[in-house]
């Protein structure tokens, strides 16, 4: 079944991304966080398994594993009070190309550069993220522009200068990036125009900047409103992205924190993003950022959960296919949860023990495959015996067996 080409991935993530699309406001963008993971793998003949580095490991030491890479995009299920759910809506593998030999000619020596470049995975996610353009673009969405919210890996000039039209990207940015201001008018002047302008700040410096006033903005993180400082600078023109993007940076300032009540005051690192869009408000700047962390939550659900990534699976079609059709199982398990319960997903369930006093805010995925457990097999156990007392048989009746059943519990 999953060897040969049977199963269209985009096929089955299209219903999620078409509920979820639907689903927002008329004037709202699509908000959409791509990153990749790591799917550990020990078997020396599994297609596109390689050494790659441990993104589990301590930054002062470079730690390989065995693993395959794949790239994942999730869209955006907004609520009303600024939380959200992140679910999948697209899954690809990104496999490490075959390093040729010593003794390999030029001609194979080239094709491995070449390849090396088409299969990087900011060369990729831009062309899912242009494959995810083309197809709301075919669903009469060519009005509602698409935001793709990624971290420092993807902010370069591969992944910016593919980006489609009507689409906007966030991404982290060096500390001491080198930015520049927009050129002065060039007319009457003699030879080419410029592109850069003067330097400007690095966002380091303008961070340090005493001259430059912090902005405050609301926004939803971590499960209630918090109050953020921000500064901005912009139009800037950054290098790797070229003269096609006028873009503006953004300032995160630290954030204070406690790890008890009684313990002293501690700061977390500040955050550098820049924007392709420089008339965007910072809200919407903002919010897109802080809630591209539901992505995590994705990989952490998908491999630890549905255990997404231990098939003993070796073809090049299987690989992709297998993960892939989990991914989308739980993709629409989160979207029916968002359809039936509300945004915050929490089924019917039965009250929670009484030492666990902090109260969820939305459903798990744990939670939610217990309450499809229910559902499911609530239907097949039906026990006739319990209102006839002197039936003799004291056994409940067995429910049939049904194909949905055996599905479920295989793939759980």
């Amino acid at each position: 079944m999953y060897s040969h080409q049977r199963i269209e991935l985009e096929r089955l993530f299209a219903p999620v991304r078409k509920t979820l699309t639907h689903s927002l406001d008329p004037e709202q963008p699509m908000v959409v966080a791509l990153d990749d993971t790591r799917l550990p793998k020990h078997g020396r003949n599994t297609y596109g398994v390689k050494y790659v580095r441990d993104p589990l490991g301590p930054p002062f030491h470079v730690n390989l594993i065995r693993a395959q890479r794949f790239v994942q995009i999730s869209m955006a299920a907004p609520a009303q009070n600024g939380m959200v759910r992140m679910i999948p809506i697209d899954l690809v593998h990104a496999p490490v190309v075959e390093k040729p030999k010593e003794n390999a000619d030029d001609q194979s020596r080239a094709q491995f550069s070449k390849a090396q470049r088409e299969c990087a995975l900011p060369h990729v996610a831009a062309g899912r993220v242009q494959l995810l353009r083309n197809e709301a673009d075919q669903d009469g969405l060519q009005q509602r522009p698409l935001w793709v919210v990624v971290d420092g890996g993807y902010t370069n000039r591969t992944f910016i200068k593919d980006l489609p039209s009507r689409s906007v990207a966030i991404g982290r940015i060096r500390s001491d990036a080198k930015l520049y201001h927009l050129p002065e008018s060039s007319e009457g002047k003699v030879g080419r125009n410029k592109v850069y302008g003067q330097r400007a700040q690095t966002p380091e410096e303008l961070r340090q900047d005493t001259q430059t006033p912090w902005q405050q903005v609301q926004a939803f993180a971590a499960g209630k409103t918090h109050l953020f400082k921000l500064k901005v600078l912009k139009p800037l023109r950054w290098r790797s992205a070229g003269k096609a993007y006028d873009l503006q940076l953004i300032v995160i300032a630290p954030l204070a924190y406690r790890l008890t009540k009684s313990s002293k005051l501690l700061y977390r690192k500040p955050a550098y993003l820049i924007c392709t869009d420089p008339e965007a408000p910072l809200e919407q700047d903002l919010q897109p950022y802080l809630w591209r962390w539901d992505i995590e939550v994705n990989f952490r659900g998908e491999k630890t959960i549905l255990g997404v990534g231990q098939a003993q699976v070796r073809n090049k079609y299987s690989v992709q296919n297998v993960p892939g059709l989990a991914v989308a199982a739980y993709a629409m398990l989160l979207t029916a949860a968002k359809d039936a319960y509300g945004p915050n997903g929490l089924p019917n369930s039965l009250p929670a023990p009484k030492w666990r006093t902090r109260k969820s805010l939305r459903a798990s995925s744990q939670s939610l495959i217990q309450s499809l457990r229910h559902e499911i097999w609530a239907k097949e156990m039906y026990f006739s015996s319990f209102v006839y007392p002197n039936q003799q048989n004291t056994k409940p009746q067995k429910g049939n067996p049904s194909l949905p059943t055996a599905l479920f519990y295989a793939s759980a």
